[in-house]
């Protein structure tokens, strides 16, 4: 395969080079493409208008971070062979292609079959690529085995199969470049400072002690303001009230189309799209086809002529949607009682001339949680020049296991107003 070498200009980290020629082909590939019309914060643009940079520039954000950190790991002795960082960073790269339409609400409304989730589809991406890497008739047979052998590998470090645990802790972990990224990303096309964090300092003091990933002691305190600083982002931006309710929001509307779909009611929308509303068979093998097709402009259409539906629940619910009339939301201390909920349904029913159960659709509870650290995840080790390593949790000077794990919760009630 010709080598291929070509420069990105991003806005958060500057010119990026994509170095090889596989990570370039994978780029090229539809899977890959498709994120560039799926929004990396989904409907946060609703709070944030400059939220609408795509998945497909965070993934090249992370497969930056994961060549600087890969360089830096070999600058300090740990050894990586070529294919294993090339791998590294196809992983990477690859990490976020299944997500669906506005990022996790389409699973949420469970359009997906039930079990399944978007990295059971993004896996099923990466073996789709590596076999038409293989079937490719650009490269030579010599090549397509080099590039399906490098392939290989990428999948087995997603799946933490691979000998070199370390290079899978850089990819899925508490401390790792996806996670470095978006925290830097999303700060900045928000235009909040909440999620600035020294990208660059972590990863200079990453290394590897006894197959595993860890921070030398002198990057305490920038792990430290990373741990504060996704803890402020959850709750500034990722579970922004009005957010939420937007999410809500789209549940619902989906959630009324299948229903009407499955009443025999044609609705309007991509055939992607209504291969989802129509209701999962046991046969998946056009799944991914499907899957393949649908990005956010999918939804958009549809709720735009979903929003003169003759369905008036459907077309109250879009029309809320399109015009940002979202649910209201308020807190409160514990889940409605049996009376306030069939007093919600009643004064809806009445409001918009439907049945008690259909007044369901303009309402929800939720519950928002977050916690920075779990204790019951993989710890971020700090390495001391003594040799001894220490969880962040004990080492920290600042935070202490009981507030890293502190997992707050906020109930709402979401309203259509």
């Amino acid at each position: 395969m010709k080598k291929t070498r070509k420069i990105i200009n991003d806005p958060v980290f500057g010119f990026l080079s994509i170095p090889d020629g596989v990570l370039f082909q994978i780029l090229q590939h539809p899977y890959m493409q498709r994120l560039n019309r799926i929004r990396q914060l989904g409907l946060s643009f609703f709070v944030y208008p400059g939220a609408m940079h795509s998945r497909f520039l965070h993934s090249l954000g992370a497969m930056h971070l994961m060549h600087e950190a890969i360089t830096s790991l070999c600058e300090k002795g740990v050894e990586v062979s070529d294919n294993e960082a090339t791998a590294s960073m196809a992983a990477i790269l690859m990490h976020d292609i299944g997500h669906g339409p506005f990022s996790h609400v389409f699973e949420e409304a469970g359009m997906l079959p039930p079990g399944t989730n978007h990295e059971d589809i993004s896996l099923m991406m990466m073996h789709e690529i590596r076999d038409w890497f293989a079937a490719s008739q650009v490269a030579s047979p010599k090549e397509r085995g080099e590039v399906s052998a490098v392939m290989d590998m990428a999948i087995r470090i997603f799946k933490d199969e691979y000998p070199k645990h370390f290079l899978h802790q850089l990819i899925s972990s508490q401390l790792d470049v996806d996670r470095l990224d978006y925290l830097c990303r999303d700060s900045f096309f928000c235009g909040v400072t909440e999620g600035s964090v020294a990208s660059a300092r972590i990863l200079k003091m990453m290394n590897v002690k006894d197959g595993r990933l860890v921070v030398e002691a002198k990057g305490i305190y920038s792990v430290e303001k990373f741990l504060v600083a996704r803890r402020l982002m959850y709750w500034q931006v990722y579970l922004h009230h009005t957010s939420v309710a937007a999410e809500q929001l789209l549940i619902k509307i989906l959630t009324r189309a299948k229903q009407l779909v499955a009443n025999g009611v044609e609705l309007f929308c991509s055939p992607a799209l209504g291969y989802f509303l129509n209701g999962l068979t046991e046969d998946h093998s056009r799944l991914l086809f499907h899957y393949a097709q649908l990005d956010d402009s999918d939804l958009l259409s549809a709720i735009k002529v979903w929003s003169k539906s003759k369905d008036k629940v459907l077309s109250i619910l879009c029309e809320s949607f399109t015009n940002r009339q979202l649910f209201k939301g308020k807190l409160i201390e514990a889940p409605l009682t049996t009376t306030e909920y069939d007093a919600l349904c009643q004064q809806y029913a009445m409001r918009f001339g439907v049945t008690q159960e259909e007044a369901t659709y303009f309402f929800v509870e939720h519950i928002s949680t977050s916690n920075t650290y779990s204790e019951k995840g993989e710890a971020i080790d700090i390495l001391y020049k003594d040799g001894s390593v220490r969880d962040i949790a004990d080492a920290s000077e600042m935070l202490n296991m009981e507030t890293l794990t502190f997992k707050p919760q906020k109930r709402y009630l979401f309203l259509l107003k």
